[in-house]
């Protein structure tokens, strides 16, 4: 079951919410809306069915070049906290890259969420968004899954980083699609977000 949701914001922040009776949530981020980016990607898809809680797939507001959508993200995540007994934070490319900022920022404030978890991370963002350097502010679990033949994103500079704070890390043999591999990739996000 699934039901559209207005996100309180100063921006149009629209989505979808998966298994709304719930009691926890992942907010799922979606790759870059110039790209083609949004919250029916399969892999954000796969991830929503794969995880035994509600899942919040949403998309941007008008193109901000990072900061806006950075700040779309922290709405979405108060709007699930509001909601649920926890919340934990799922990316997608430039989606992974905001979810890691957003994680970031939080954490620094006080509230982290339950956990973030990132698919093929853009490592940094042209507007200054920095996901490597975000991950040394994370204070929740941190995974990464990765392509090892990505050469759309530097995703194994988040690894590395989350992999020197033990961190969950997958290396998958696929690029930076995964096409006929998300369901795999859920399963390994999965337990640590929801």
């Amino acid at each position: 079951m699934s039901e559209e949701v207005l996100v309180p914001s100063a921006r149009d922040v629209r989505g979808t919410l998966d298994a709304p009776d719930a009691d926890r949530c992942v907010v799922a981020c979606p790759p870059h809306p110039e790209m083609g980016g949004s919250r029916t990607d399969r892999n954000l898809r796969a991830v929503s069915d794969a995880v035994d809680c509600a899942c919040l797939r949403f998309d941007y507001g008008a193109w901000d070049g990072g900061d806006g959508e950075l700040s779309d993200v922290r709405d979405a995540l108060a709007w699930a906290r509001d909601r649920y007994a926890s919340a934990s934070l799922f990316g997608y490319s430039f989606g992974g890259c905001l979810a890691l900022a957003a994680a970031a920022a939080e954490s620094r404030a006080g509230r982290p969420p339950a956990a973030v978890g990132v698919l093929a991370p853009a490592a940094r963002l042209d507007g200054g968004v920095d996901a490597v350097h975000a991950v040394g502010d994370v204070d929740c679990p941190v995974g990464v899954v990765y392509g090892e033949r990505d050469t759309t994103v530097d995703a194994e500079a988040v690894a590395e980083r989350v992999r020197a704070r033990d961190g969950l890390v997958t290396a998958v043999g696929a690029d930076h699609f995964f096409v006929g591999q998300g369901e795999r990739v859920a399963d390994r996000l999965a337990p640590l977000l929801c």
